[in-house]
């Protein structure tokens, strides 16, 4: 047993050295047909092209491909250390669906990765795709949401959101190409491309090289639908516009942080209908409030291409009833308010921005907008502050958002009623550790705020009322109340309590650059610290590993089902919209 041991350790050890070598697209990848995308082999020593051999199929790869990759003799890295040789060959397109293994040798380097490459059925199912991102939704927020906008009675809900009844689900693994955690650049990306990426990146694979935006692309769902189809394109979110989720429709960069640059790929693909956040890219540098560090005024440049530009509610309402072309509404200069400070709290920065639309109207407008367009449309819609608010553990925050989140589905769903060729997807990018364990009750005796939490029979039920009927709570700071927790957390004072003055800001950097708990909540009546169990440079609770749930409605939903990755969700799409069939 020994000696067996001994040699299947050898032979892995073997079979690492050996497959050192990164050819790009990864192995496994799955690609539409005709979908270009950049070829990358990365070899980690230096050597003469002659001596590097591909094949595709056991054939020379140019055959394969119809043209040589441009061989680069050293790639260089940090400090113009050399990394070793690579060949790449951009804008490649594989017009025929099957197995593509490809093989690369180079002295004793050696690597070999299949691709599979498909095709859709010839005629399309669905004419229109409203994909619905709740931005860090797990379970636990729809669990509260119910609770918190439907009520329970004798342990039943008194009610059902709209994404209750979306008729087909599946478990969609969110993990990157280099690590099982994940950030919303990589899972969106692998939405919306179909490639699984690394943390951070944007529709493309992540080599090597430090520049930013020369890493191998994959084509995005906007590209192919500017390549095959008329349709039109929508990207509605609460966050900034170039934000990582809204990016991932159109962008290509290694580092999701680029906004400037991200702005300029949105102009590179107009879609018809952008709504949210983030004008501080749009705007030169001169003008207060910018943040890009050039001239270049790319609210001119959209006007100039025919958009009419929305800054509030009501420029966007006088827009929907226009015959206005092309959309862009940028009503904050970062990230909108949340539901819970723009209609009920007027916190955060809502004196700044006084009249900023909710994800309600800016669907609604959109949907007005893109259905004007005979062929169809791809609309993306994000609810940002579900993420946003959940990373500092602002449990109220988070909820009040996803039923605002709901609503703008329950729209989707009244205007699929008149446009049954439509599909509608409902999903997270990743998920938070986050955890509905029971209520809270003030009216319990003592003042220790851990005894009143109330878990099993104890819990009862929470004490929210919607006397107005829209589906939120009147109150959130109910003496009775949902008893919300994150499983992960930096060093921060629990309250116990909903956070009425404005977003929670959980931890602060010390003198070390250590984040320590913010001692602004130190003095709240019942306030514990809790020592966290993050490293000491977190500021925040991070994304969990668990898979997202997602559930669909309409023609091609059927294809959803079981676990899949969230690259696999793309080909459903894609085939919904017929993007791989052999065309003229």
């Amino acid at each position: 047993m020994r000696t067996l041991l001994s040699a299947l350790a050898a032979t892995t050890l073997l079979t690492g050295a050996a497959q050192a070598t990164a050819i790009y697209p990864l192995d496994r990848a799955t690609i539409l047909v005709s979908s270009p995308f950049d070829f990358k082999i990365e070899l980690d020593a230096v050597h003469p092209e002659e001596e590097i051999a591909v094949t595709v199929n056991g054939k020379p790869y140019a055959e394969t491909f119809g043209a040589k990759a441009d061989y680069v003799a050293e790639e260089k890295g940090k400090d113009d250390a050399v990394l070793g040789s690579a060949l790449i060959l951009r804008d490649l397109a594989l017009a025929e669906p099957g197995s593509y293994t490809v093989e690369v040798r180079a002295g004793d380097e050696t690597r070999t990765v299949t691709w599979e490459v498909y095709a859709t059925p010839a005629a399309p199912k669905a004419r229109n795709i409203i994909f619905f991102v709740g931005d860090g939704l797990s379970v636990a927020h729809r669990t509260a949401a119910r609770i918190m906008s439907k009520g329970m009675t004798e342990g039943k809900a008194d009610g059902r959101l709209a994404m209750d009844d979306l008729d087909h689900m599946a478990f969609i693994g969110t993990s990157s190409t280099h690590s099982i955690a994940t950030d919303s650049a990589n899972t969106m990306s692998a939405y919306m491309t179909g490639h699984k990426s690394r943390v951070n990146a944007l529709g493309v694979y992540a080599d090597r090289t430090p520049p930013t935006q020369d890493d191998p692309k994959v084509e995005t769902i906007a590209e192919a639908l500017r390549r095959t189809t008329g349709k039109s394109i929508g990207v509605v979110s609460t966050a900034e516009i170039e934000d990582a989720t809204p990016a991932a429709v159109v962008a290509h960069t290694r580092k999701r942080g680029e906004k400037a640059d991200i702005v300029g790929m949105f102009h590179d693909i107009r879609p018809e209908v952008m709504l949210g956040g983030g004008s501080a890219y749009f705007l030169k540098s001169d003008i207060p409030g910018s943040k890009r560090k050039d001239d270049s005024d790319y609210v001119a440049m959209f006007r100039e291409a025919g958009y009419t530009l929305a800054t509030n509610a009501a420029e966007l309402d006088a827009a929907r009833g226009s015959d206005a072309e092309r959309l862009l509404g940028l009503f904050h200069t970062g990230n909108m308010d949340t539901k819970l400070d723009r209609s009920f709290l007027h916190q955060g920065t809502v004196g700044k921005f006084p009249n900023q639309p909710g994800l309600v109207e800016m669907t609604e407008a959109a949907l007005d907008q893109l259905s004007k367009n005979e062929e169809g449309f791809f609309l993306m819609v994000e609810g940002a502050s579900i993420d946003k608010m959940s990373h500092p553990m602002d449990w109220d925050r988070a909820v009040i958002d996803t039923i605002e989140f709901d609503q703008a589905i329950a729209s989707a769903r009244a205007f699929a009623e008149t446009h049954p060729d439509t599909l509608i997807v409902v999903t997270g990018d990743h998920t938070h550790g986050v955890s509905v364990i029971g209520t809270i009750d003030d009216d319990k005796p003592g003042d220790e705020m851990r005894e009143k939490v109330g878990t099993y029979d104890a819990a009862g039920f929470p004490n929210y009322t919607d006397a107005d009927g829209d589906g939120y709570p009147d109150r959130i700071d109910v003496s009775r109340r949902l008893a919300i927790f994150s499983s992960n957390f930096p060093d921060h004072y629990e309250t116990w309590r909903p956070k009425m003055d404005g977003p929670f800001e959980p931890s602060v950097q010390n003198e070390k650059g250590e984040y320590v708990a913010n001692e602004a909540y130190k003095d709240i009546p019942g306030a514990v610290l809790r020592v966290g169990n993050l490293p000491k440079s977190a500021d925040t609770a991070v994304h969990a590993v668990d898979d997202v749930v997602l559930q669909a409605t309409g023609p091609g939903a059927e294809e959803f089902k079981g676990y899949m990755e969230q690259s696999d969700v793309y080909r459903v799409l894609v085939d919904a919209f017929a993007l791989g069939a052999p065309r003229n």
